[in-house]
């Protein structure tokens, strides 16, 4: 006897229709905020952190120090970051797994390396003891502006990007996984219909102005 398929039921056919707009929007919001976080680090990064005046004579000379003078940790780990965003797609499993953990820790790295510049003198009373020529000089009048918390809240979103691919990152596509046939070529010479779920046609679709994230 032949055997009869069983088919769905509706509620799984719709528990899988829900699964896989959760992994589109959570593939498109991973992109957004690993991309949005580490420009935004890079950016703010070299921004002035701290301003200050150094005494010369009878008068005081002004003194500035930029983010990546104070720390340069943010802006390594934002590129740390934005290289393991790329990666998660070239990877499976466990490899995807440490990949994404470590998109997450560049961004908590970042963050907290901010966090910590944003009361650091060391960088101006260096720039001090430079201008002066006095090994024992300090800034004085120290200050610090808030580019320091924006590059943090950069760093979080990076973390963000990371924690979203640890929880959906299984469902994500591979980059490899269109090229997994004999040669990487299409059969018959014709090219394959666009996949709307890999990164790179996500992107495109941002770039387009549209929702990558709606219903197909």
């Amino acid at each position: 006897m032949t055997a009869v398929p069983v088919p769905h039921s509706g509620a799984e056919t719709e528990r899988t229709a829900r699964a896989a707009a959760r992994g589109r929007r959570s593939l498109a919001a991973a992109l957004l905020l690993g991309a949005a976080g580490a420009a935004v680090v890079l950016l703010a990064s070299g921004q002035t952190w701290a301003e200050g005046t150094a005494a010369v004579g009878a008068g005081s000379v002004p003194l500035q120090a930029d983010g990546r003078g104070v720390t340069g940790l943010p802006a390594a780990l934002a590129v740390v970051g934005l290289a393991a965003l790329v990666a998660v797609f070239a990877v499976r499993r466990a490899g995807r797994v440490t990949v994404s953990a470590l998109l997450a820790l560049s961004g908590a790295g970042a963050a907290a390396a901010a966090s910590l510049g944003a009361s650091d003198s060391a960088a101006l009373d260096e720039r001090a003891r430079r201008t002066t020529g006095d090994t024992a000089a300090a800034a004085d009048g120290l200050t610090h502006t808030v580019w320091p918390y924006v590059t943090g809240a950069g760093g979080l979103l990076i973390l963000a990007a990371g924690l979203l691919a640890l929880r959906y990152g299984a469902s994500w596509p591979a980059m490899s996984g269109r090229y997994e046939r004999e040669g990487g070529a299409p059969r018959g010479g014709r090219r394959p219909a666009a996949d709307p779920d890999r990164p790179e046609e996500l992107w495109k679709a941002l770039d387009r102005g549209e929702d990558p994230t709606g219903d197909r």
